[in-house]
């Protein structure tokens, strides 16, 4: 093994040992990581979660090290689903991510608010909005449900479900699982677009590079997350 080698093989063990789940979040490692940096670093640690090999998050030393402040990488908004928990999905432990969680995914202004606190005035680098596959909220808006607040919340996904073509020989609604799953993609799709439109504060960061803002779905059945492109 050359010199270069050695220096690339420490580089990497490096930023692994600083992305790992068993020590929290520096502000150093924030300050320093890129974006993509963490975009990747979510989705290794989801590819050890479908293997079931996370690392020991050491839950005990992270309470008392998070006790003096916190600097988390990401900030994620995703669906209500008790199925889907965001930190163990990308092996992550306490202190590493800002999670909001509505039914649905969508955004309102208090999401976008935290978002915006999340990322200029606490530093964390990635906003992902993260939908996932059979989802009862996408479903009641396919199925046109109606119930009370539940009634407003689902309007916002309505525009992803007229968005999705087609599907009519099977149907358009929950019982239709595809047609289900094309707008969950669609709602994921349209919660991001939302964000870039209704946050100047969260689209001149991604402009300039500071953030990237990303959307993702979860497959209930294997536990994968697959990125949108």
């Amino acid at each position: 093994m050359n010199i270069f080698t050695k220096v690339a093989a420490i580089s990497v063990t490096s930023l692994r040992l600083a992305f790992s789940a068993s020590a929290q979040t520096s502000i150093e490692t924030q300050k320093s990581i890129t974006p993509k940096a963490v975009l990747s670093e979510l989705l290794e640690g989801n590819k050890r979660y479908m293997k079931g090999d996370v690392t020991s998050p050491e839950i005990l030393k992270r309470i008392e090290a998070t006790t003096k402040g916190q600097h988390p990488k990401a900030v994620t908004l995703s669906c209500l689903d008790s199925r889907v928990p965001v930190e163990i999905v990308f092996d992550q432990g306490i202190g590493d991510l800002f999670v909001g969680r509505v039914a649905g995914n969508v955004e309102n202004v208090d999401q976008l608010r935290s978002m915006e606190f999340a990322t200029k005035l606490a530093g964390s680098k990635l906003v992902m909005v993260l939908g996932h596959t059979a989802c009862g909220a996408v479903k009641g808006a396919c199925d046109h449900a109606e119930m009370g607040n539940l009634t407003a919340l689902l309007a916002k996904i309505k525009p992803a479900v007229e968005a999705v073509k087609g599907h009519e020989e099977k149907g358009r609604n929950s019982k239709n699982i595809e047609f289900v799953n094309d707008v969950v993609e669609a709602n994921v799709r349209q919660t991001v677009s939302d964000i870039r439109e209704r946050s100047k504060v969260l689209a001149d960061l991604e402009k300039s590079g500071d953030i990237m803002i990303v959307g993702a779905v979860y497959d209930l059945h294997t536990g994968g997350v697959t990125l949108l492109k």
